[in-house]
Formats: C-alpha cells, structure tokens, sequence
C-alpha cells in the first residue's frame, strides 16, 4: 500500500517589497522544522514570487488609457485597475459589472489578468510573475542546487471555478515533475477504453496545498507535498505543456461562438442590468 499523500504548511515572513526568495525559502523550512526530501514536491504562493521579483504597482502612478476608461465605466471598476488588466492579459474576452473582466494571462482564464491587491499594503497591487514557467524552473533548480536532490516545484494561485462560488487551487506554473497524467487509450472499470481523460495533476496538487497555504492572513505561502508519485523529469515544461488553447475550450467557445441564438440568459446578470441602464437612459 502506498504511503498516504502529506501536505506540510510552511509559515514564512510577510514581505511588501522585492527579497531573496531562495534564502527566504531556506530559513522558513528551518524556522518550521521541515526538511525537503527527495521527491517532494515545493508548493510556493505565485504571489510570493512575484513580490520577490519586485512586481508591485503604486495605482496612483498608473495613467489610465481610453480603453481602460471605457472599460471602467461599462463593468463599473476603478480605471487604474481596468489600465494594468489592459497591460498584462494576453486577451481579454469581456466582464461583469462588478468590476472584473475576464482574461486569459500565462494560459489561465482568470479575473482581472491575476492582479491581486489582498495582503498588501492598501494602494498598492501585485501583478502574476513576469515569466511563471522562467520563475518556477530558476526556483528549482537553485534549491536543487543548495539541497542537492531532485524536486518538484509549482507556482500556485487560486481562480474560480466557472459556475461555483469560491475559489480554488491552480497551478499557475510548475517544474520538475510531470503536470498531466494521459489517460487515454486505457481502460476503465468495466474495460472500456479512455477516449479524452487527462489529469491535471499540477493543479490538484495545487489544490491540495492551498487547503493548508490559506487566502487570508495565515502568513503561510509555502507547502510541502510528500508521497505525491508524481513522475520526476528534468524536461522543460511551458504553457503548452498544460494549456488547451483558449479557442479550444469548451467554456470559451461555448459562451462566445458557440453561443444559443438568444444569446445571454434573460436571468443574467449582465442582462438584467443592461435592461436597467437602456430603462433609465
């Protein structure tokens, strides 16, 4: 029998501002009395990440463009927020008027390009990592490097799921394992063949790491994931290695191309208060 998969919460210190995320990794494993292994895998808070290398906004210093005004002012959101999302989404396919438009950043559909202003000080923004697959293989391999043994490592973040409320667990990178189980052309209980199953297992693991990592002020951006099986690799993983292309995803394409001939439910939403603003104008 296999041993059971652990997940070891690894508390680290509250940062606002660039710092050696290598060392900081190091002493917080000391100061929790965690000791990696080979195989582990390192679950490390994307946020983490990319407030070590610096990429935080002051919104008061971002100029709003046309685009980003209009933007505000059709999904009622601040226009400094609506400017960054402009800058970092690689598409942005529309929003909601609550504020957050949906975009497609580092092959994740997620609100707003993944910008993030909990946990930081107030006026201030966390935009994703530059480069997430670059940040996640350079994080590995230097702790590779210090320890001396072969790791997995993934970059979590949360999004939601479309239909649920709350958030979960996704990873928005990862190096050093495997990230999909293929499934297909295998058999299932009764013998009939796969036809389209693959695992995620980055992102369940991601899951799973972020029942310990928390949202709030656990002060906990890093896990330890033990007894995972993942397939160890050294080959280099990327986008592509995870992402279906958004054109080919059945929510994208089912909610734009793929659309009824009614188009939005009349109980929506966006519907509804379209209704309201062509009511009172």
């Amino acid at each position: 029998m296999p041993n059971p998969l652990q997940i070891l919460p690894v508390q680290a210190p509250v940062q606002q501002a660039a710092f050696d995320l290598v060392s900081t990794i190091l002493t917080a494993l000391t100061d929790n009395a965690v000791t990696l292994q080979e195989g582990d895998v390192l679950a490390v808070s994307s946020k983490y990440v990319a407030i070590s290398e610096g990429r935080i906004v002051r919104l008061a210093e971002v100029e709003p463009s046309e685009k980003a005004l209009m933007l505000a002012e059709r999904y009622h959101m601040d226009a400094t927020i609506a400017q960054l999302v402009v800058e970092e989404a690689e598409h942005i396919f529309g929003g909601i008027p609550l504020g957050y438009l949906l975009t497609w950043r580092s092959g994740v559909i997620a609100p707003n390009a993944g910008l993030d202003r909990s946990n930081i000080p107030n006026g201030l923004a966390v935009l994703l990592p530059r480069d997430p697959y670059h940040s996640a293989r350079q994080l590995r391999d230097s702790l590779q490097n210090v320890l001396g043994i072969s790791l997995g490592l993934i970059l979590t973040d949360s999004w939601l799921v479309p239909g649920r409320w709350g958030t979960t667990g996704v990873a928005l990178a990862s190096a050093g394992f495997v990230p999909l189980q293929d499934e297909r052309g295998k058999l299932d209980l009764f013998g009939n063949p796969m036809q389209v199953t693959q695992r995620g297992i980055a992102d369940s693991l991601s899951v799973c790491a972020q029942m310990v990592m928390g949202e709030r002020d656990e002060a906990t951006p890093l896990a330890v994931i033990r007894n995972s099986g993942v397939q160890m690799t050294d080959a280099e993983i990327s986008q592509d290695s995870v992402a279906i292309p958004w054109e080919m995803c059945l929510y994208v394409e089912s909610l734009t191309l793929g659309l009824l001939p009614d188009g939005a439910p009349r109980a929506s939403l966006s519907a509804s208060l379209s209704r309201r603003d062509k009511a009172e104008s």
